[in-house]
C-alpha cells in the first residue's frame, strides 16, 4: 500500500489524494506562519517498480512560479546520494514523473541539509582545532544560533564574516559552508593558511535552524523574513538577526558574504552594494576585482546574468548585505545558487546540487585572498 510521510526534519508536503499512484494530487505547503510556499520534502512507501505520477496543484500560486519551468525534482534512495527526475510544469501543475526501485524513497524542492548534519558540520569544525563555537542566544523555538570563529582575532586582523540559509529552504547555501569550512580548516591549504595569517573569519552556517526544520521556505517560526530584518530586528520577532548582528558591531566587518539560492535565474551570480549611500570608487574596484578573481576560480561563476544592478540611494537597507555594507562601508555581497541546474556548466544527472555548492564554497575562498590586500 502506496504511503506519503513527512515527519523527519524538513519534511513538509500536503496531500490531497494519494489512492491512484498514477494521479497522487499534492499541493506546496505554507511556512508554518507566513504564506510563502515553495519547499517540499517527503517519502514515498509501498511503491516499487510502480510509475508515479506526482502533480502539485498549487504550483502557479507559488511564492516563485517562474522557478518552474526546465526544473527537475530530486530524488533519493538513502538520503545521501540525490539525483534529478523528470519532472514537468503545465497549465499551473508541477508534475513529478518517476519509476523508484526500491519501497522507499524520498523526493525534494533540492537536495537538503538537515539539522543533524548542521550539527556535526559544527563539531567537524571545532575538532579541527582550528574553530571556536559561540552561542550567540537562541531562536524563537530554542534553537542554538551558534558562530564559528576562526583566526587569531587579533585586532589588526581583517573581519571576514559569512552567514548563510536566512532564507530556510536555500540549503544549497549550508552545503556552501561546508565547502568553505573544509578548505579554510585545512592545515595544508596554502591559501586557508595565508587568510588565516591576517584574517579573522566569522561564519554562522545556519541563520534559520527553526525553519530549516519546519520544512519552511523563506521564513523562521515566527513568520519573520529575516532578510527584511535587518534595519530593525527584535528578539521577539527575528531573533537570529538580532543577536548576529550585534555580534557584527562588537566585531566589526571588512568583508561579508549573504548566501542564498535563487528558484528562477539557473546561474551563479553576485549582488553588491551599489545602491546603498556609501557604495565609493574603492568598493567599485574591489567589487571587479573579486568578480574577476571570482571567475578564474570557479567556472560555475558567472556575472552577465543575475539582479538588476539598484541606482544610487535605491537599495532596500533592511536586506543584510545592503545593510551590512552601507553600515561598515564595506565590500559586501549577496551570493545566490540556482535551484535549477546551472546553465555555465549543465548536468543532466545531478542538476546544481550539494556537492556543486560545496565546490563553490572552497572556491570562494581564492577570490577572497585575492582582494584581501586591498580590502581595507
Amino acid at each position: 500500500m502506496l504511503k506519503i510521510s513527512t515527519q523527519f526534519d524538513g519534511g513538509h508536503v500536503d496531500i490531497i489524494d494519494a489512492t491512484d499512484p498514477t494521479n497522487i494530487q499534492l499541493n506546496l505547503p505554507k511556512d508554518n506562519a507566513a504564506e510563502f510556499h515553495q519547499w517540499f520534502y517527503f517519502r514515498v512507501q509501498g511503491a516499487a517498480y510502480q510509475n508515479l505520477h506526482m502533480h502539485f496543484l498549487n504550483a502557479a500560486s507559488s511564492a516563485y512560479p517562474e522557478g518552474w519551468p526546465d526544473y527537475q525534482a530530486t530524488c533519493s534512495y538513502d538520503r545521501v546520494n540525490w539525483f534529478r527526475v523528470p519532472t514537468d510544469y503545465h497549465n499551473g501543475i508541477l508534475s513529478i514523473n518517476h519509476t523508484p526501485l526500491g519501497n522507499s524513497v524520498y523526493y525534494a524542492y533540492f537536495e537538503p541539509y538537515s539539522y543533524e548534519q548542521h550539527l556535526n558540520l559544527l563539531g567537524e569544525a571545532q575538532g579541527s582545532g582550528l574553530c571556536q563555537i559561540d552561542d550567540l542566544g537562541n531562536t524563537h523555538q530554542g534553537r542554538d544560533i551558534n558562530l564559528l570563529t576562526i583566526g587569531n582575532q587579533a585586532a589588526s586582523d581583517l573581519k571576514i564574516w559569512v552567514i548563510a540559509r536566512q532564507h530556510p529552504g536555500e540549503t544549497m547555501a549550508e552545503w556552501f559552508i561546508e565547502g568553505l569550512l573544509n578548505r579554510l580548516l585545512d592545515h595544508q591549504d596554502p591559501t586557508a593558511r595565508a587568510l588565516l595569517d591576517q584574517a579573522t573569519f566569522y561564519i554562522v552556517p545556519n541563520m534559520n535552524p527553526d525553519g530549516a526544520v519546519l520544512g519552511n521556505l523563506r521564513t523562521n517560526a515566527t513568520g519573520a523574513n529575516l532578510n527584511r530584518e535587518w534595519l530593525s530586528p527584535t528578539l521577539e520577532h527575528s531573533p537570529e538577526v538580532y543577536c548576529v548582528r550585534e555580534k557584527m558591531h562588537e566585531t566589526g566587518v571588512d568583508l561579508f558574504l549573504d548566501i542564498h539560492g535563487d528558484e528562477a535565474i539557473p546561474y551563479v551570480f553576485l549582488a553588491g552594494t551599489d545602491g546603498v549611500p556609501a557604495f565609493n570608487e574603492h568598493i567599485a574596484k574591489l567589487q571587479q576585482s573579486f568578480t574577476h578573481a571570482f571567475k578564474l576560480a570557479s567556472p560555475d561563476f558567472q556575472d552577465e546574468h543575475g539582479y538588476p544592478i539598484d541606482k544610487p540611494g535605491e537599495a532596500n537597507l533592511s536586506m543584510a548585505t545592503a545593510y551590512v555594507g552601507q553600515t561598515f562601508g564595506c565590500l559586501a555581497y549577496t551570493l545566490e545558487m540556482p535551484f535549477k541546474d546551472n546553465h555555465n556548466l549543465p548536468d543532466d544527472d545531478f542538476g546544481w546540487n550539494g556537492q556543486r555548492s560545496l565546490r563553490l564554497g572552497e572556491s570562494i575562498l581564492s577570490a577572497i585572498y585575492a582582494v584581501s590586500d586591498g580590502i581595507r
